[in-house]
């Protein structure tokens, strides 16, 4: 593609929005020429704002633009997904890629099926400057054999996790997918638990086994109230590396010290959503992938799978996904 991308964002809430936002002030070569969600007057206020159309449908955005970027619920992401495969269409899609392994797959089968791998899955960590250093420490050896990783991922409130399973799907994931990057090798099992009784088990704490035999400690808590945080620590025969909250503003008032905490996780990774949209943006006009495919979110829905699969028997559940396809091993 010689010209500007011409992209559609369906879905308009905070992730849309914000992605739309993203794409029509910060990301070169793009032109954000269309928004849809099911809420009119929503997606109208949103075109209004940055000169966009609003699309009647989802089938009407994707013939009238070049790439698509889906950040609708959860629960169409697949049927979105597949309707801009059959048009040939670039796709970013917001994690998670589908609701269950079997829906991923069928995205995965649908681009062997044609021969091309044209879809993004928005695991926006692994553009965020702070875990890209993380890993460059990490494969750099500086910390010898990596024995131990502990993650922690907050929310002060959530709407989108709201039972056992779509806290390990919607939330915990991102860290089923970012702590295999970062260490370069397969979940084997995993194991989660929580400390709470009831029909929403918040928090949850999973313990995840890798190929190599090293474990993390993964603990997701979407209603703790203060804030939004993530924080991440590997530990090494040779040393640890840690990615730590971040701040530049100490306040000291009325007899104390302290640092803010952001409660929105859009401002926390702004630079990690721009720098996606960028790569996504240049990968889509070049006719290639950047960055986590569609073989990844299966991969992570595998693990999720696993993961709500032991919420439920109270064990180890082994993670066993198929066979990567050929077109995935270029």
């Amino acid at each position: 593609m010689t010209g500007r991308l011409r992209v559609g964002v369906i879905g308009t809430g905070a992730m849309g929005a914000a992605h739309a936002r993203t794409l029509s002030t910060s990301v070169a070569e793009v032109d954000l020429v269309a928004v849809h969600d099911l809420d009119a007057e929503r997606a109208e206020a949103l075109a209004d704002e940055l000169g966009a159309a609003a699309s009647p449908s989802p089938e009407a955005l994707v013939a009238d633009v070049d790439a698509v970027v889906v950040a609708s619920p959860d629960a169409t992401h697949v049927g979105l997904v597949l309707a801009g495969l059959a048009a040939g269409r670039p796709m970013l899609c917001e994690k998670p890629l589908a609701l269950d392994a079997s829906g991923a797959r069928r995205v995965v089968d649908a681009e062997v099926a044609a021969g091309r791998r044209l879809v993004q899955v928005g695991f926006t960590r692994r553009y965020d400057p702070a875990f890209r250093e993380l890993k460059a420490v990490i494969d750099s050896g500086d910390l010898g054999t990596v024995r131990l990783v502990h993650a922690v991922h907050r929310n002060a409130t959530n709407n989108t996790s709201t039972d056992d399973a779509t806290l390990v799907t919607g939330s915990m994931i991102h860290e089923l997918d970012t702590l295999p990057w970062l260490l370069d090798q397969p979940i084997a099992a995993v194991r989660v638990e929580s400390p709470v009784d009831g029909p929403f088990r918040d928090p949850q704490l999973a313990t995840v086994r890798f190929g190599s035999g090293a474990l993390a400690s993964v603990e997701v808590f979407v209603n703790a109230r203060y804030g939004y945080d993530v924080q991440t620590e590997v530990v090494g025969t040779d040393g640890t590396a840690s990615l730590e909250p971040r701040s530049t503003v100490t306040v000291r008032r009325a007899g104390a010290a302290g640092t803010p905490v952001r409660d929105d996780f859009v401002a926390h990774f702004a630079d990690a959503y721009r720098l996606e949209l960028a790569a996504w943006a240049r990968a889509a006009r070049a006719g290639t992938v950047d960055g986590p495919d569609a073989w990844d979110g299966y991969l992570a829905n595998v693990a999720a799978e696993a993961g709500v699969r032991s919420l439920r028997s109270g064990s180890w559940e082994a993670v066993v996904p198929d066979e990567r396809p050929e077109l995935y091993r270029r």
